[in-house]
């Protein structure tokens, strides 16, 4: 139930103003994948993208594009970067999937702006533009997913502490 909670507190986070770039995406998919019901894996991908589709067109109101795609494969691929997590949540391995999930999305996306929009030359020096003044927002969306997973893997351990194990229940779900 909490890799829900996550997942759907992600959503949310994305209709809400977050001025400096931070949201946990990258941290409830890496947590759903480690934690939630394997038979679920679907979930967390489908709402995120119903919410990409929603965001677009009514909050951004803009046209979709060829490069949306790209960003629902980065969230098949930390879904299964989290799947790796499922008997390694130590502070390291947890901790290396958060700067892989970090990296891939600001290559990936930044990449995919230079391709699908005219805000940059189609030359290599337009794409290193582009990372270039994608690198303060990189800052702080790393900043957000350390401290979103960080806060996510350890409520389990938390609560269990509290007495309230809610992780056996996800464990046994899957």
């Amino acid at each position: 139930m909490l890799a829900y909670a996550f997942v759907l507190f992600a959503i949310a986070v994305r209709f809400m103003p977050h001025p400096w770039s931070l949201t946990p995406v990258a941290a409830c998919l890496l947590f759903f994948g480690a934690r939630g019901p394997r038979k679920q894996i679907w979930a967390p991908f489908a709402l995120l993208i119903v919410s990409d589709l929603l965001l677009t067109k009514f909050v951004y109101a803009l046209p979709f594009s060829w490069d949306q795609p790209l960003i629902w494969a980065w969230y098949a691929g930390i879904l299964w970067m989290g799947t790796r997590l499922r008997n390694h949540q130590k502070p390291l391995p947890v901790l290396g999937a958060v700067l892989a999930s970090s990296v891939s999305f600001f290559l990936i996306s930044n990449f995919a702006v230079w391709a699908a929009t005219n805000l940059y030359p189609k030359t290599w020096e337009g794409l290193m533009a582009c990372y270039e003044l994608g690198v303060p927002f990189f800052r702080r969306g790393l900043e957000g997913d350390v401290l979103f997973a960080a806060v996510m893997f350890a409520t389990p351990l938390a609560l269990h502490a509290l007495g309230l194990d809610s992780g056996d229940a996800e464990r046994s779900a899957a």
